[in-house]
């Protein structure tokens, strides 16, 4: 029997955090629908005057935003999250997200987000948005 494949909705979101000394972020990407078992990639590219720290954020239907994925360190240019793969890419700027594979289950809305206003914590790093109070 045919599987029929239902679409799967995808959006991808910049947000960037922190002063806006001639920092941007380009988003090529809007709403897109694919079907499954469809490759995905969502392109984060990024300009700013200090080395970010950059994150994915996931907001399923109906669910709250959460945290999907962080950098890996400075080290490691590729990470595995769920079948998502980040590509960091610190001569291009960009922290792209990929999946070969997409399921029914990843419809979601997807934040790419690059901040500059991160403190560095031993074994790892905290995520501080500035006028935060101690």
């Amino acid at each position: 029997s045919a599987m029929i494949s239902a679409p799967i909705s995808v959006i991808g979101i910049l947000l960037l955090f922190g002063e806006n000394n001639g920092n941007s972020v380009i988003q090529t990407e809007g709403h897109i629908t694919l079907l499954e078992r469809s490759p995905l990639t969502l392109n984060c590219s990024y300009k700013t005057s200090v080395p970010p720290y950059l994150l994915w954020y996931i907001q399923y239907p109906n669910e709250a935003l959460k945290l999907f994925v962080s950098e890996a360190s400075g080290k490691e240019q590729e990470k595995d999250n769920n079948g998502f793969w980040t590509k960091k890419n610190t001569e291009k700027s960009s922290f792209h997200l990929e999946k070969t594979s997409v399921q029914v289950g990843d419809s979601a809305v997807y934040y790419c987000v690059v901040s500059d206003t991160v403190t560095k914590t031993v074994g790892g790093a905290e995520h501080k948005p500035r006028g935060a109070q101690e």
